[in-house]
């Protein structure tokens, strides 16, 4: 199987990356004037073209998986729950004939490929389960990592409007207002929940349901306990917003020590890929006459997962919560 690198291919691929980059840059400085107000979340964007706020809201729970009245839809409902925390915006229907659509292409590719039956149905299932759970699982980690960037600013606009005098639900309002999205649109979906009938507590919980994020909770726990018995609120979240930014610092810093740990294992992981790739530049041929082994395929296999198993152990030693 060798493999040849033209360079004819290469300076396509450049010159095409340039065209793309040129329009790019084109339509951001002639046709991007859209006032930020409607850009900085996607539920203003939608209250500036429907301004039924009730309609907006039922719009943005469908996106999100769930029903007219923020219910699950699925009865899967770790799926749905996952579904709902990575903010996929494609609702259930779509997302399921995406999947469709995904698993007969790969039917079809594997089938003309290696023309195996039996390798064409695992292709298939693979991409409409694992890899749709794992792409979900990136996006909901990426999204909660900036829903916790964004809300210690968030918690600061609460406490700012809470000193002057404003309710809690308009304080919810402001952040909505203000912030981009996730937090925005998540917020303004809590606003318009009390709007049209539900508590604080029950808008709070369900902002926890969507979201997930692990500083949720003592937010929700003291919105639900001054609502309660009452107490200093403002000054319960001003100091909510300092831990968590005091947290932030910490792992900024755990990270920066643990620079060398990462870069040690990226290039453990990436060096036999390499090597093997420039062997297969400077000479073709080198391992034509293996390729078809079946004993190849299995020192492959085995040392993909040797590799796999390395890389999670390197993982784990240089990632950890606090």
């Amino acid at each position: 199987m060798p493999f040849e690198l033209d360079i004819i291919y290469v300076i396509y691929l450049f010159v095409a990356l340039a065209a793309g980059l040129f329009v790019e840059g084109i339509y951001l400085l002639f046709f991007n004037t859209r006032s930020y107000r409607k850009n900085i979340n996607r539920r203003l964007k939608l209250l500036d073209n429907e301004p039924d706020r009730e309609g907006v809201l039922v719009q943005l729970r469908r996106e999100r998986g769930l029903s007219t009245t923020g219910e699950y839809r699925l009865p899967l409902v770790a799926l749905n729950r996952l579904i709902l925390q990575s903010g996929l915006k494609l609702g259930i229907g779509k997302f399921a004939i995406y999947l469709v659509v995904l698993a007969l292409f790969a039917f079809g590719l594997v089938m003309t490929t290696r023309g195996e039956l039996l390798e064409a149905f695992g292709a298939a299932l693979f991409c409409c389960t694992l890899l749709p759970l794992l792409v979900l699982k990136i996006k909901r980690g990426r999204r909660q990592k900036q829903f916790g960037a964004q809300f210690p600013d968030a918690l600061d606009i609460i406490v700012r409007s809470l000193r002057a005098g404003h309710p809690v639900p308009v304080a919810i309002g402001m952040v909505a207002r203000e912030m981009a999205d996730p937090i925005g649109s998540e917020f303004g979906i809590v606003a318009d929940e009390i709007t049209y009938g539900a508590d604080l507590e029950t808008g709070m919980r369900n902002l926890y349901c969507r979201i997930g994020q692990d500083d949720l909770p003592l937010f929700v726990t003291a919105v639900a306990i001054q609502t309660s018995t009452g107490g200093n609120l403002g000054e319960i979240l001003e100091n909510l917003s300092a831990v968590i930014r005091q947290r932030f610092k910490m792992r900024r810093k755990i990270r920066a020590l643990a620079s060398e740990g990462r870069a040690s294992a990226m290039i453990l992981s990436s060096l036999p890929i390499i090597m093997f790739i420039v062997i297969q530049i400077i000479t073709p041929d080198f391992y034509a006459s293996v390729w078809s082994e079946s004993l190849t395929k299995l020192c492959l296999a085995g040392a993909c997962g040797w590799m796999l198993i390395g890389n999670f152990i390197m993982f784990r030693m240089v990632n950890f919560r606090i």
